[in-house]
């Protein structure tokens, strides 16, 4: 028999019980770093990895408005949730170097959100031949690296990133 080892698991096993309110909006209350999984803010909007993610590198671009449909935000508000998707395709091309992307919303819960009530966008990196027979049959993921990994290695490439030199510019 062939064994799955996931320790990082324990943790969420452990700790099931689910805060009350937005988890979005709980994460923005923390300090960014490691545990809220925050990389970057920005004036409108904020960048977090998923804490349940689909790959590695699985980002959401977030506004600080807890509303769950675009016309609700305003127009610069958008712009930088745009702004800060294209922005992140360059650092998780340049760190993971992925086949592809997935980028998307999911509006409202018919659609497969999973927070309806806050409107986010998915940025998802994606590698040939990613969806295996774990996937396929036994509706699982396995992640090659920890969360906490993951967020510090876009974290670097964030703040190492020609874009964030340039935005520190200009």
């Amino acid at each position: 028999m062939n064994h799955l080892w996931s320790p990082w698991r324990m943790e969420y096993i452990d700790n099931n019980m689910k805060e009350s309110g937005c988890a979005f909006c709980l994460e923005l209350t923390k300090e960014d770093g490691p545990d809220n999984l925050i990389i970057t803010r920005g004036k409108r909007a904020f960048v977090i990895l998923n804490r349940y993610p689909y790959t590695s590198g699985h980002i959401m671009v977030v506004p600080f408005m807890h509303v769950s449909s675009l016309n609700e935000l305003d127009e610069e508000c958008r712009a930088e949730i745009i702004e800060l998707t294209n922005q992140f395709l360059l650092v998780l091309e340049n760190e993971y170097h992925p086949d592809g992307f997935n980028v998307g919303m999911n509006l409202g819960e018919a659609a497969g959100a999973g927070i309806a009530e806050h409107l986010h966008m998915h940025i998802v990196p994606r590698w040939s031949g990613d969806t295996n027979f774990m996937t396929a049959l036994a509706e699982t993921r396995v992640l090659p690296e920890a969360l906490r990994v993951t967020y510090m290695r876009l974290k670097s490439t964030w703040k190492n990133s020609e874009i964030t030199a340039k935005k520190e510019e200009g």
